[in-house]
């Protein structure tokens, strides 16, 4: 694979983004209630899965090519990120303490 100019890379990330956010979305306005028909064929529902596969796929080789790290994911505002440390407030008893 040939290495990609930043503003072709740039430019194919917004793509992919753009396109899976619509699929994404085409997903969740025809989402139906538990136990209902979806309006969706299983065929058409597959391929969407394919699609979204694919530009997930992509989206990590576009990565590896960058060096950019993989490791987008969200995260709960209180989280332990790597950088915080745990702080014990009680102190382990001794191991030879058994009673």
């Amino acid at each position: 694979m040939s290495k990609l100019t930043d503003s072709t890379a740039s430019t194919e990330q917004r793509i992919l983004q753009a396109v899976r956010l619509t699929l994404a979305n085409v997903i969740k306005d025809t989402a139906t209630p538990h136990g209902m028909r979806h309006p969706l064929t299983d065929a058409t529902i597959e391929d969407l899965r394919q699609c979204l596969a694919l530009i997930s796929a992509r989206e990590r080789e576009l990565a590896e090519v960058a060096g950019q790290p993989m490791g987008k994911r969200p995260r709960f505002t209180d989280e332990p990120t790597r950088e915080d440390q745990v702080i014990r407030f009680h102190k382990n008893k001794p191991s030879g303490d058994e009673g």
